[in-house]
């Protein structure tokens, strides 16, 4: 097995993704979907754990072995980020969605100097907006950002669109298309909800329900 079909199905084992098709989930951003990833369930089994630690780690290493400092992505990836960096002796920081509204108002958390390049650790990459912003706080501070590794990426164009104009290179642990043939040959989803849950990624942001 591959890699990324080896991490969905410890994904799918911790039970941190739903799939249903028939009763949606609503998003954040107001998005019906037939799939939800909490991948904070992973951090609760110890074996689970340590594994996609590793994983994420063995990804820094191989595809941005020039990194300096180790960034989580406030707040689901801040654990994950501080794991890889102490499995990689690098320092760590991690990136607020905005600066604090008290104290010293830090956006950045953490010790990181200008012209450090940095690699930024993610649960989960949906549209890449959020993820994209944590490039542009870092960016704003002269630091470089050499790329993002990520537990689970939907794979919408819309995001790789995004991270390809940003000129961020980024890569997850594992992606909807494996989940989704591994859940189908496991007889998590029947064949007949295989369309409807192609249809929902081809175009996510209009996408309400199976009707």
């Amino acid at each position: 097995m591959t890699d990324a079909i080896v991490t969905a199905e410890k994904l799918l084992q911790a039970g941190s993704v739903k799939l249903n098709p028939e009763a949606p989930f609503t998003w954040a951003s107001g998005w019906k979907s037939p799939i939800y990833c909490d991948n904070r369930k992973l951090l609760s089994l110890p074996f689970v754990r340590d594994f996609i630690k590793s994983e994420l780690a063995n990804s820094v290493f191989e595809k941005f072995q020039d990194a300096d400092v180790i960034a989580g992505v406030a707040t689901a990836g801040i654990p994950w980020g501080a794991m890889v960096a102490d499995q990689l002796k690098l320092p760590f920081i991690y990136v607020r969605p905005k600066p604090k509204e008290h104290g010293l108002g830090n956006q950045i958390e953490g010790e990181v100097q200008p012209g450090q390049k940095v690699v930024v650790i993610e649960d989960l990459i949906s549209t890449g907006k959020s993820s994209l912003q944590v490039v542009d706080v870092l960016r704003q501070k002269q630091i470089t950002v050499s790329g993002m590794v990520s537990i689970f990426t939907y794979q919408f164009d819309l995001a790789n669109d995004a991270f390809k104009k940003a000129e961020v290179p980024f890569h997850s642990l594992t992606d909807y298309p494996t989940l989704l043939k591994l859940a189908l040959n496991k007889g998590l989803v029947q064949p007949e909800a295989e369309e409807i849950l192609l249809k929902w990624r081809s175009d996510p942001a209009n996408w309400n329900g199976v009707q």
